[in-house]
């Protein structure tokens, strides 16, 4: 029977935070935010995650992750490299940043059996999430020659913080909830009473309504999708390396806008009502203590999770 795995990106070393973000203890006995997705995909049924990291981290990760699942969920690690490039590219000089959330996904290649599932490794996304992405990639699909993907659409107004912008992808979708557009606004900000996102660092800002579905980088794909970034890397480096060679970013959104548009895929969106609580902000930390805190004492969780 195949296996349902859970991806968790924990290879970028969080910039605007400072420090390895993805290691901070957040809950009463030290648990980190990703001991609390695990935590929750095990509960929703997943049987394997996978944790995508850099090399430069791996001893700090492994201190806090090795054994710490054994019983619970099979464990495996990949490796994102900016040096793990199709033949004939090389890295430009000067670049240190990786290739983005598609190149991390793709990292995991070899190692997927069955559907999967993709996550941030510094954002609390909420029980429901992991329940929703489950169940819809176990679920029974009609064959109709298209790639049957998911994701989970949250509402703008419960991903926001206080301490600043965050980037998200803004998303449209048809009448029978599956998603027709998804478009990336990297600075969404609360402005007052108004929800707002800008274009030209401030200079002007666009209201957002409450209630506007929005991507978290919470995915559900069937294999194919392996395939299909592994297919289109090398066309994105011959354009990314000429136009931005030390920024460019294959960003895994862009891969399923492309396959949306070539009408090879669907994407059913999964809406949740939960709250996403991250760190995006150092600020943000207390914020999040005392939002999981609330949740060990309403019961969502147990005092002492493994």
């Amino acid at each position: 029977m195949e296996k349902t795995t859970l991806i968790v990106m924990a290879a970028g070393m969080g910039s605007r935070y400072g420090g390895l973000k993805q290691i901070d203890p957040v809950g009463p006995n030290g648990e980190i935010i990703l001991d609390f997705s695990v935590f929750d995909a095990v509960e929703a049924g997943f049987d394997k995650v996978i944790f995508v990291i850099k090399h430069e981290i791996e001893e700090d990760f492994k201190k806090i992750t090795d054994g710490r699942y054994d019983g619970k969920i099979e464990v495996g690690y990949a490796f994102q490299d900016i040096n793990d490039l199709p033949e004939g590219f090389t890295v430009p000089e000067g670049r240190v940043k990786p290739w983005g959330t598609g190149q991390a996904v793709l990292s995991c290649k070899g190692m997927i059996d069955g559907p999967f599932a993709v996550v941030n490794a510094d954002d609390y996304y909420g029980r429901e999430t992991f329940k929703l992405v489950h169940d819809e990639l176990v679920r029974e699909k009609s064959d109709d020659g298209k790639y049957s993907f998911c994701m989970v659409g949250f509402k703008v107004e419960n991903t926001l913080t206080e301490n600043g912008s965050v980037a998200r992808g803004v998303c449209q979708t048809d009448d029978r909830g599956y998603l027709t557009d998804i478009v990336e606004r990297t600075k969404i900000a609360i402005n007052g009473d108004k929800i707002q996102f800008t274009e030209d660092d401030g200079a002007s800002w666009t209201d957002i309504p409450e209630g506007t579905t929005v991507s978290m980088n919470c995915w559900g794909f069937s294999t194919q999708m392996m395939a299909e970034l592994e297919n289109r890397f090398a066309s994105f480096l011959e354009k990314g390396i000429k136009e931005n060679p030390l920024k460019c970013e294959y960003f895994l959104p862009f891969v399923v806008d492309a396959l949306l548009k070539e009408n090879k895929a669907e994407v059913k969106v999964l809406e949740t009502g939960e709250k996403w609580y991250g760190v995006t902000y150092k600020q943000d930390r207390e914020l999040v203590v005392k939002a999981l805190s609330r949740k060990i004492a309403d019961g969502t969780y147990p005092e002492r999770l493994w």
